[in-house]
C-alpha cells in the first residue's frame, strides 16, 4: 500500500527514481491481493491461504509483477494489463459477496455490523479504480483522481494502523503515570448470566428437535425457531456457547452426529450418506468441516473406532484376565 502511494502520482518531478520506483512500482502491484486477503481474514477465523483464493492471487501477482516490467520490457508491452482489470472485477466480485453472503450467520456483533461497511468502502474503492483502467486506459491518471486514490488507500492505512497499534501513557512518561483512581464500574450480575429459558429452547432445539440436520436451515430459520430476539440469540451462541459463525455452530453439532453415525454403522455405508445424514449438503463440505473440527478424515476416524471396538470386545472374552495379566 505505501508503494502504491509512492508511484501512484502523474507528476514527473514527484515520481521516484532508481531502486526506490522499483520497489514501489513491483509493491503496488500486490495491493489488490493484500487488500483481499486481509479482508477475507478478518472475516472469517477460518481463512488459509490455500486452493483457489491463493492461485488466484498468486496469477493476480505474477500478472502485475510481468506488466510492471519485472521481467522485462517486452513482456511488459505485452497487453497484459487488460487481462489483469477482468481478473480484479473477479476478485472485488468475490470479495463483496463473500461479506454479505456470510453476514447473517455472523455471531460477533461488530463484525457483522462492520461487513456492509467494508464491502461498499473497500469494494467500491477497488471498483472505481479497475473501472476507470478499463474505460479510460492506464496512463489516464489526472491529478485529482490520483490525489483521490491516494488519500483513500492512505486513510484506510491509518485506520489499520489505528486498531492494530496501540499506545500506552505510561511508556510516554517513562513509566510514570499520575495517580488517578478508576471508580469501579457497576456491573449487574443477570448481564453476564446466560438466559436459562433462552438456552433451555436452544438445547431442545438440537437435542430434541435435531434441527441442525436440515441442511437448509439458515441462522434466520434458527432465530425464529428460537421466537426470540436475533441479537439475543447472537449473543447467547457467540459469547456463551463460543462460536463466532453460525455455520462453525452448525458444524460443531453436525460432526458430533457424524461421529456416532460413523461409530455405529456398518462399515461398508457410504460416506456420503453419512454426510446427509448428518446434515451436510455435500460430501465436500462434510470431509472439509471434520477434517477441521477432528483433525483426521471421517474414514480415519471410523477405522480407529472399529479398531478400538475390536480391542475392547477382546479384552471382554474369557480368558482376557489372563492375557492383559501377561502383557
Amino acid at each position: 500500500m505505501t508503494g502504491f502511494v509512492v508511484g501512484n502520482t502523474p507528476l514527473a518531478s514527484f515520481q521516484p527514481a532508481g531502486l526506490l520506483d522499483d520497489v514501489a512500482n513491483a509493491a503496488s502491484g500486490f495491493t489488490v491481493v493484500f487488500l483481499w486477503w486481509f479482508a477475507l481474514s478478518c472475516f472469517d477465523r477460518g481463512f488459509r491461504l490455500q486452493r483457489g483464493v491463493l492461485m488466484v492471487g498468486l496469477l493476480w501477482a505474477g500478472v502485475a509483477a510481468t506488466d510492471r516490467g519485472l521481467f522485462g520490457a517486452t513482456l511488459a508491452n505485452a497487453g497484459l494489463s487488460k487481462g489483469l482489470v477482468l481478473l480484479g472485477f473477479a476478485i472485488v466480485g468475490h470479495l463483496v459477496w463473500r461479506l454479505l453472503s456470510e453476514r447473517q450467520g455472523d455471531l460477533i456483533q461488530q463484525r457483522h455490523d462492520a461487513r456492509v461497511l467494508v464491502a461498499v468502502l473497500l469494494g467500491g474503492m477497488l471498483a472505481i479504480d479497475l473501472a476507470a483502467d478499463a474505460l479510460f486506459g492506464f496512463d489516464w491518471r489526472p491529478l485529482a483522481f490520483s490525489m483521490t486514490q491516494n488519500a483513500m488507500i492512505l486513510g484506510f492505512g491509518l485506520w489499520l494502523a489505528g486498531r492494530l497499534l496501540t499506545v500506552h501513557a505510561d511508556v510516554l512518561t517513562f513509566g510514570v503515570a499520575e495517580g488517578r483512581a478508576t471508580p469501579p464500574v457497576a456491573t449487574v450480575d443477570g448481564d453476564h448470566r446466560p438466559n436459562a429459558a433462552l438456552h433451555a429452547r436452544l438445547c431442545a432445539l438440537i437435542e430434541t428437535d435435531r434441527v441442525h440436520l436440515d441442511p437448509a436451515l439458515t441462522f434466520a430459520r434458527f432465530v425464529e425457531l428460537m421466537a426470540a430476539p436475533e441479537r439475543a440469540v447472537r449473543s447467547l451462541i457467540n459469547q456463551q456457547m463460543g462460536f463466532d459463525h453460525f455455520r462453525a455452530f452448525l458444524n460443531h453439532h453436525r460432526v458430533l452426529e457424524a461421529r456416532r453415525l460413523l461409530e455405529e454403522r456398518d462399515r461398508d455405508d457410504k460416506l456420503i450418506a453419512i454426510a446427509l445424514d448428518s446434515g451436510f449438503a455435500s460430501l465436500a463440505s462434510f470431509n472439509r468441516a471434520f477434517r477441521a473440527i477432528q483433525r483426521c478424515t471421517p474414514s480415519e476416524y471410523r477405522s480407529a473406532a472399529r479398531q478400538s471396538l475390536r480391542t475392547t470386545q477382546a479384552l471382554r472374552k474369557p480368558g482376557s484376565e489372563e492375557r492383559k495379566a501377561i502383557f
